[in-house]
C-alpha cells in the first residue's frame, strides 16, 4: 500500500475539485452561453417566489410578531429583505440605490412593505435582464464587478427567508418552499 503525505493528499484533493468544476463548467456551457448569470438567475426566481409568497403568507396582524426580544420583526425583515436588494441590485447597476431604498424604515403595514418588495424585486430583475458572465466579471468605474452583487444578493436573501420560515412556522404557517416541495412529491 502506498502512503501519501499531507501534502500530496491536499495536491490530489485540489487536482479531483478542479477537474470536478472543469466537467460542471463544461456540462454548464453546453447548456447556456453564460452558465454563471445562468445559475444566479435561477437562485434569483426561487428566492425572489419564496420571499414574496412569504410575504403574502403571513397575515397582517402577525408583521409585528417576534420570536423572541430582541429580534427583528417579521415586517422588520420583508424592509431588511427591501434594503437589500436595493443595495445589491444597485452595486450591479453601478448605480446610487433609487429614492425608494431610503423610504423603507417608515413602512409597517403588509400592504406597504408587501409592495416594497416586490417593486425591489423588479428593481433586481432589471439589474439582471441583459447581464451576461462577461458583464457580471467586468469591473465597473467604482472598481467592483456586478458578480460581487449577483452572488450577495440571492445568498443574503436565502439568510433572510431562512429566519422567516422560523416566524411562519411559529405562527403554524407552512414555509413557501415546503409547500412547493409537498406538492412536488404528489
Amino acid at each position: 500500500m502506498i502512503k501519501l503525505t499531507g501534502q500530496q493528499m491536499t495536491g490530489r484533493k485540489a487536482w479531483g475539485t478542479g477537474i470536478c468544476w472543469m466537467v460542471i463548467s463544461a456540462a454548464l456551457g453546453a447548456q447556456t452561453a453564460d452558465p454563471l448569470t445562468a445559475i444566479v438567475r435561477t437562485r434569483f426566481d426561487r428566492i425572489r417566489a419564496d420571499l414574496e409568497e412569504a410575504a403574502d403568507l403571513m397575515p397582517a396582524e402577525k408583521y409585528s410578531f417576534r420570536l423572541t426580544d430582541g429580534q427583528r420583526t417579521f415586517g422588520e425583515w420583508i424592509g431588511h429583505a427591501v434594503s437589500g436588494n436595493y443595495s445589491y441590485c444597485s452595486d450591479m447597476r453601478a448605480q446610487k440605490p433609487p429614492a425608494a431604498a431610503g423610504q423603507v424604515r417608515h413602512l409597517k403595514a403588509k400592504a406597504e412593505l408587501s409592495q416594497a418588495l416586490e417593486e425591489s424585486f423588479l428593481y433586481c430583475a432589471e439589474a439582471m435582464k441583459d447581464m451576461t458572465d462577461q458583464r457580471a466579471l467586468t469591473a465597473g468605474a467604482g472598481g467592483g464587478a456586478p458578480v460581487r452583487g449577483m452572488v450577495n444578493l440571492v445568498s443574503s436573501q436565502n439568510e433572510h427567508y431562512g429566519n422567516m420560515v422560523g416566524y411562519l412556522r411559529a405562527n403554524n404557517l407552512v414555509p413557501p418552499s415546503t409547500a412547493r416541495a409537498q406538492r412536488q412529491k404528489k
